[in-house]
């Protein structure tokens, strides 16, 4: 019989792209983790179309032997499960092999954050080099548009693919309180806006379009453009100056990151008491248990309040 294999692949992450909305990214990550599992298992005289439950399991182990942590085997096991659920829906499998495969264990840290002090910091580093005098328009832009990508990020907590590849038209809505975002599955979610980021927003999008006017930009439908026509600035152009921005005033480059400024966004409304539920919807996480990892900080909070407030402890300090 055909190995029908890469056929089948093709067909999986049409269905991913065109039904389900994925993102590119998620598909890349799919096409590379199911193209490595098919050349491990042509090694065993098998493919992705006919593997049986215990070659799945080998080219899982196989992940693991080859040093990969659990977050990488448990996103390869993911991804051949969306694979075999859809050949079976399709009528190709008759049943999913990958239904009695175990997830691997993985750890889930803390995710790292910036104290709300660091972020002040960066903020008002950012904001003193968008004013200083003598800037041209080119520079001043560059500036700006550091300075937008960072309030907007804090303000909103949405992912960094998000935020660089918001369109244009969000700086010409009626109502600018609020941000309309399209996040993984095509999903839409309602965020607000600071007057702060509304207000960074406005100063960036006025010299950008003075830039494009004056014939020194290109016209573009993205609200972060690259100098590449028709494209957004890539993710890496703003860690990277955000990584810079963040050296120029003290603080570690090293671990800091769009995604840290995410979860500082959320760490700060929790810890100033935000229902993690109404996080959870911010953040754009379909399932609880993912932002669930700050509980943690729920859990001081908690402690604290009953600490101050509980009539016993209370009595217990007045009779010290």
């Amino acid at each position: 019989m055909a190995d029908m294999s890469l056929a089948h692949l093709e067909a999986f992450l049409e269905m991913m792209s065109v039904e389900r909305g994925a993102a590119v990214n998620t598909l890349t990550s799919y096409r590379n983790d199911l193209e490595d599992c098919l050349a491990f298992l042509r090694g065993m005289q098998s493919n992705l179309t006919s593997a049986t439950s215990d070659e799945l399991r080998a080219c899982l182990a196989d992940v693991a032997n080859r040093g990969f942590a659990a977050s990488s085997q448990a996103r390869r096991l993911s991804a051949l499960r969306q694979f075999y659920r859809f050949l079976y829906s399709e009528g190709i499998r008759d049943v999913d092999p990958t239904g009695v495969l175990d997830s691997p264990r993985k750890e889930r840290p803390l995710p790292k954050s910036l104290s709300q002090e660091d972020v002040t910091r960066l903020i008002d580093q950012a904001r003193d080099e968008t004013a200083e005098a003598g800037l041209t328009d080119a520079k001043k832009l560059q500036r700006l548009r550091l300075m937008t990508l960072l309030e907007m990020l804090y303000a909103t907590g949405m992912r960094v693919s998000e935020l660089v590849s918001l369109p244009l038209s969000v700086a010409a809505q009626e109502d600018d309180r609020f941000l309309i975002i399209r996040g993984k599955g095509n999903k839409e979610r309602l965020v607000p806006l600071s007057s702060a980021s509304r207000q960074a927003l406005a100063d960036y999008v006025d010299v950008l379009k003075r830039q494009v006017d004056a014939g020194n930009g290109v016209a573009s439908t993205f609200l972060f453009p690259s100098r590449v026509p028709g494209k957004h600035i890539p993710r890496q152009v703003f860690a990277r100056d955000l990584k810079n921005l963040a050296i120029r005033c003290g603080l570690g480059a090293q671990n800091l990151s769009p995604h840290v400024l995410r979860h500082a966004f959320a760490s700060h409304l929790l810890h100033n008491g935000a229902d993690l539920r109404v996080v959870q919807e911010l953040l754009g996480h379909a399932d609880i248990s993912t932002t669930q990892i700050y509980t943690h900080i729920l859990e001081e909070r908690l402690h604290r309040l009953v600490s101050e407030h509980h009539p016993l402890a209370i009595a217990a300090k007045n009779s010290t």
